[in-house]
């Protein structure tokens, strides 16, 4: 009796060495207050359904997410089990340990080629080039371009157009003709403006609008691999990106040093300006009438090539990672299994989440889903980042910093304000040891 009671104690007490996930009901996800986030309710109210483990989205502000975020990693706390995590945490919560190291995951399923490759390497794997994975790409996102179809269509503003320029008033196929045509539209005397952009510095908005001119432009950040910038960062193409950046600006409305995706919105449903740029995940809005009283008016555009044809788009969105103090990992893990599956990210996608899915992305089906759809399409195989190394907020400063006053203020020159950064992330880099 004593040996078979020991034997049943010896087998509990294995169980629940192995973790107690495998009697998990309960999951939650943290993540961000907006729509993709009640989207996301909405989808794993399917997976509670077939599975009877119940799934809990919990939000907070943006304004407040990465604190309350990292306040729980760095207290080792359980209170979530998965987090959708900004692309630029990656760094600092892969080093801290905070993430569960999901390269095993990924091979397995082959989520290199399930998800969009250019989604897997920003959103998913650290260091760069490592081949190790941290994140599953959830909410791809990236920016692009809203303008003012019936504007471009009206016969007047076309044939003025062409007399002007030399070809036909069209959405831009370079950035050459998005100057134009931001140039063409700027007309102050009738309150109508050319374009507008991001010029906001107090987190990433400006660094995000520059970096649409800089990746088509054919410039990097620097070497992610090495953490080398000089020559980079201050390259010719980049100085050449940051003045088309600067020449763009000179076409946006009055009191523009400021903005961000709310105002680039109001710029095309208040009638402002011919183009705007803005995240996809903001245009929802612009087709919905009641939102915005141009909605039919209103057409989409990826962000166009630079002079030598190279093409990209900064990146936005987010992965979902599994939080290593959780408690239910195991399950977390057959969550993920599940939001992987083809006929997951189908339903994903129509519930209003994007999708970086490459074959959800690819099918006519989605493609043809809204009047963005096409557009975002065709970035999210053309997306860049911004550094995810764990000082990446250091190094962001820096760039608001050096690139405000030329952009906005026209003060020094870009190749002053370009030398002067790749300075500053020179010293921001030998401070933490990289690249020694």
């Amino acid at each position: 009796m004593r040996k078979t009671v020991t034997g049943i104690l010896a087998g509990i007490s294995f169980t629940l060495a192995c973790g107690t996930s495998a009697f998990a009901q309960e999951l939650t996800i943290f993540w961000a207050e907006w729509d993709p986030a009640n989207y996301l309710q909405e989808l794993v109210n399917e997976y509670e359904a077939e599975t009877g483990v119940k799934v809990t989205v919990e939000t907070t502000p943006w304004s407040d997410f990465q604190t309350k975020a990292f306040t729980e990693f760095n207290a080792k706390g359980s209170a979530y089990d998965m987090v959708v995590g900004d692309s630029q945490w990656i760094g600092a919560a892969s080093e801290g340990g905070h993430y569960v190291d999901l390269t095993e995951f990924f091979n397995k399923h082959n989520l290199q080629e399930v998800m969009a490759p250019a989604t897997v390497k920003y959103y998913a794997e650290y260091p760069s080039n490592s081949g190790k994975y941290w994140s599953v790409p959830a909410e791809g996102d990236a920016v692009g371009w809203s303008y003012r179809k019936d504007w471009f269509e009206d016969p007047k503003e076309m044939e003025a157009f062409k007399a002007k320029y030399g070809y036909d008033l069209d959405v831009p196929k370079d950035w050459k003709q998005l100057r134009d045509i931001a140039e063409f539209f700027h007309r102050p005397d009738e309150k109508r403006y050319g374009i507008a952009i991001y010029t906001d510095n107090s987190y990433d908005a400006l660094v995000m609008g520059v970096e649409n001119a800089i990746f088509s432009f054919g410039g990097e950040l620097g070497d992610y691999a090495t953490y080398k910038v000089d020559g980079i960062i201050n390259s010719e193409q980049n100085v050449k990106a940051v003045e088309a950046y600067k020449e763009l600006y000179g076409f946006t409305p009055p009191g523009w040093a400021k903005s961000f995706f709310i105002e680039n919105n109001q710029a095309i449903t208040e009638n402002l300006a011919a183009m705007s740029m803005n995240y996809f995940a903001f245009f929802p809005a612009l087709i919905n009438e009641a939102s915005n009283p141009n909605a039919k008016g209103t057409g989409f555009f990826a962000n166009p090539p630079g002079p030598n044809g190279d093409q990209y788009a900064a990146l936005g969105g987010q992965g979902i990672s599994v939080v290593s103090y959780s408690e239910n990992i195991d399950e977390s893990m057959k969550f993920l299994e599940w939001f992987i599956k083809d006929e997951t990210q189908k339903k994903w996608a129509e519930l209003g989440g994007y999708t970086a899915h490459a074959k959800t992305l690819e099918s006519k089906e989605f493609r043809e889903a809204t009047p963005y759809n096409e557009a975002f399409y065709q970035t999210m195989f053309k997306v860049k980042d911004f550094w995810a190394t764990p000082e990446y907020a250091e190094l962001l400063i820096a760039m608001n910093q050096r690139l405000y006053p030329y952009i906005t203020g026209d003060q020094g020159t870009a190749k002053e304000a370009l030398d002067a950064l790749a300075a500053d992330w020179n010293a921001t880099f030998k401070k933490y040891g990289r690249g020694q």
